[in-house]
């Protein structure tokens, strides 16, 4: 009996419709850690990608965005010197899995094109937990990684993330 329900619950679970399917736009910011701490002081970002819902609990989709790494005044040892910004444009493919109504996890991997000088880009990952705040806004906690050749831009982040719902979800 308990196995039965368990199912079930887990089968009420699966296919309750927590998805959110549609344009998604979102904006970010956070700090750097590990090899850019001592390059970039605060980092700022934004995001635009769309979501196709694949059952109710699961979207997959892409993602574009922009990471600006505004350079830290002080970190080298002659504070006149200036550093470079640092600045990527991800490119990605995006997974969500809706275990409730009020919270996703999931991650963006994808590549990362450096536009400063000097910066190649390279391998971008970004796991993440968002929390619904309404019925189209979401507030997210992430980590992302850029795995460069010499070393990695690291980030943790706050951000908030709006979807316009395609017609087939409302």
């Amino acid at each position: 009996m308990k196995n039965i329900l368990l199912v079930a619950t887990l089968v009420f679970t699966l296919t309750t419709s927590y998805s959110q399917e549609g344009f998604k736009i979102g904006v970010q910011g956070g700090i750097p850690f590990n090899d850019f701490n001592d390059e970039v002081g605060v980092v700022l970002g934004a995001n635009a990608g769309y979501m196709w819902a694949l059952n109710e609990v699961i979207d997959l989709g892409i993602m574009a965005g922009y990471t600006y790494g505004f350079p830290e005044k002080f970190g080298t040892e002659d504070p006149l010197t200036d550093l470079p910004s640092v600045q990527f444009v991800p490119l990605a493919l995006s997974a969500r899995i809706w275990p409730s109504n009020s919270f996703s996890f999931g991650v963006d991997v994808g590549q990362a094109l450096g536009l400063n000088e000097g910066n190649e880009g390279g391998l971008y990952y970004r796991p993440q937990v968002g929390f619904l705040m309404g019925a189209f806004t979401e507030l997210n906690i992430s980590y992302s990684a850029i795995v460069l050749e010499e070393k990695q831009f690291n980030t943790l982040t706050l951000g908030i993330l709006f979807t316009i719902p395609s017609k087939r979800s409302f």
